[in-house]
């Protein structure tokens, strides 16, 4: 028999770890639809947005705010619902939080003014935050055994990838069929049936020992996470400014103080010693790595495909569902190898063909280059794909059960986290290439020229105000320098996944295969046990 740790314990007879029956499986069909539904709500707003302009006249700021908070508040609100979760019970978490989506999800549908739009998307942000928390503990909860939960696992990253992808395409046959506001009224038959099932699919669950949720706290959480999102946000599309500097500075401030008091409660929002599971803080690391890349080279490529090569946003949508289908069928095979391989070996493997795809987006050339980007886009999808849907599953099959709600909230945050962080820091790298080697031609007037010196978008308006051989000069050493650009973030991400491998590999390598992982009821170890120790968890009905 092997622990959990890699070591030889003693000869046990095997146990027998309780196996879902079908109702679990529904329950997870049940909740599936709601993860999908929020990553859907999180991309269709930039399709949406320009048919909200015509109709309700918001100014620029406004529609920045109208496509941003329900992000920043999904990010903000992770934390203090994981744990309310916990507290409360995470079944009552996701009920409410999925009648509290209908409700805001109406109200966006049916905005009659700007103000009730950006009402309704925070509304909708509070809300999103309270579902993929609940719904990983409750997934912790439901899939005792180790490969029926690495298969659920793997079923809901699934419908987390799927959201994604359907999002433009869902939005675009909406949006030609009806008004705007049909978007948000996906959420009607998708929260309905989680209100109508779920009561009687899904079990509920809790920390029994939990104590108050300290409000103090959640406000920290707040102050901590939303500027600083906000801050990468605003860096990430206008450059360096004072004001998202203050609010990275600010964001960092409250995150110390925010830490301090949770080492200090008895009864903390965020139990710090979670991070001292090995197996968690690994998983946690890999998966803000993943996300950092994924981000910021997605960025890089989608505006390649659109600014290069001049495709337009469905037909990029349309060539990026290949690799998007290939990610998701590997995404559910991982799972299932690592009932037979440790994960360390798997998510190594993952990575490093994941840098070989990056290594092949290094070849890109601003003429001729969509089948390389393509190529490469989709050798990095079959590597990351690996890595993506196994996070969850060792964030949550190392945690404790009764602090399952944190779990799932962190390795939410550390996602949204890594996004933001991805775009931030690659999108820098990508635009101070691109500002670098552009060459404007002398005959472009000089506000048109400084325009054009700061963005690929910003050439391709300047080229439409220019006539002749300088337009075409222009067009051209922007396409270059961006492509240089989409070079330089690859080789950068190269380094990225091989660090990523190497942290695969020794922070994991003591994890055993799904089929090896101890279940409940299995008698002890001689091994003592540690942290690193995949608990089972206990529903408390």
């Amino acid at each position: 028999m092997t622990t959990v740790d890699g070591r030889a314990g003693a000869a046990a007879a095997p146990a027998v770890a309780p196996r879902a029956t079908w109702r679990e499986w529904l329950g997870l069909a049940v909740m599936c639809l709601p993860t999908m539904l929020t990553t859907v709500d999180l991309n269709v707003m930039f399709l949406t947005l320009p048919h909200v302009t015509v109709d309700l006249g918001p100014s620029s700021t406004e529609q920045l705010w109208i496509s941003d908070i329900y992000g920043f508040l999904i990010a903000g609100f992770l934390v203090t619902m994981g744990t309310l979760g916990d507290r409360i019970g995470r079944k009552k978490v996701l009920l409410f939080g999925g009648a509290a989506f209908l409700g805001a999800s109406l109200l966006a549908a049916f905005a009659t003014s700007t103000i009730v739009l950006i009402v309704a998307r925070a509304l909708l942000g509070v809300a999103g935050a309270t579902l993929i928390p609940s719904i990983l503990a409750l997934l912790r909860t439901m899939f005792k055994d180790p490969k029926q939960m690495g298969a659920a696992m793997g079923v809901w990253g699934t419908s987390l990838m799927a959201g994604v992808v359907l999002g433009p395409v869902v939005g675009g046959l909406m949006l030609g069929a009806f008004w705007w506001g049909s978007v948000f009224l996906l959420a009607v038959p998708v929260m309905g049936l989680l209100l109508l099932a779920g009561p009687a699919l899904i079990p509920e669950s809790k920390d029994p020992t939990a104590g108050r949720l300290d409000l103090f706290s959640v406000a920290l959480s707040l102050l901590a996470i939303l500027p600083f999102v906000y801050g990468l946000k605003e860096l990430t599309r206008n450059g360096w400014a004072p004001v998202p500097l203050i609010a990275l500075v600010a964001g960092l401030v409250f995150l110390v103080v925010f830490l301090r008091r949770q080492a200090q409660l008895a009864h903390p929002l965020l139990d710090l010693s979670l991070f001292k599971i090995r197996a968690l803080s690994t998983a946690l690391t890999m998966a803000l790595m993943i996300a950092f890349v994924m981000g910021g080279a997605g960025l890089m490529g989608s505006l390649y495909l659109q600014m290069v090569e001049g495709l337009s946003p469905v037909r990029v949508g349309t060539l990026l569902l290949i690799p998007s289908v290939v990610m998701i069928v590997v995404g559910n095979l991982a799972p299932a190898i690592t009932r037979k391989v440790r994960p360390a070996y798997v998510l190594t493997g993952a990575s490093l063909i994941a840098a070989v795809g990056m290594v092949v987006l290094t070849q890109v050339e601003s003429t001729a280059g969509l089948t390389t980007l393509l190529v490469g886009l989709g050798i990095v999808y079959v590597g990351g794909a690996a890595v993506g849907p196994m996070t969850p599953f060792l964030v949550m099959s190392s945690t404790p059960p009764e602090k399952a709600g944190a779990a799932g909230s962190l390795s939410s945050a550390v996602g949204e986290l890594g996004v933001a962080l991805g775009v931030a820091i690659l999108g820098l790298i990508g635009t101070a290439t691109y500002r670098g080697r552009v060459s404007v031609p002398g005959e472009v007037p000089a506000d048109a020229a400084t325009t054009a010196g700061e963005s690929i978008a910003g050439a391709t308006a300047v080229v439409k105000q220019v006539d002749g051989p300088p337009a075409a000069t222009l067009l051209d050493s922007a396409r270059e320098a961006f492509t240089t650009g989409l070079n330089t973030v690859a080789l950068c991400c190269v380094f990225v996944f091989v660090a990523l491998a190497v942290v695969a590999f020794v922070g994991l390598r003591h994890v055993p295969s799904l089929g090896d992982m101890p279940m409940p009821g299995m008698p002890p170890k001689e091994a003592e046990p540690d942290r690193d120790a995949v608990g089972s968890a206990q529903p408390v009905h």
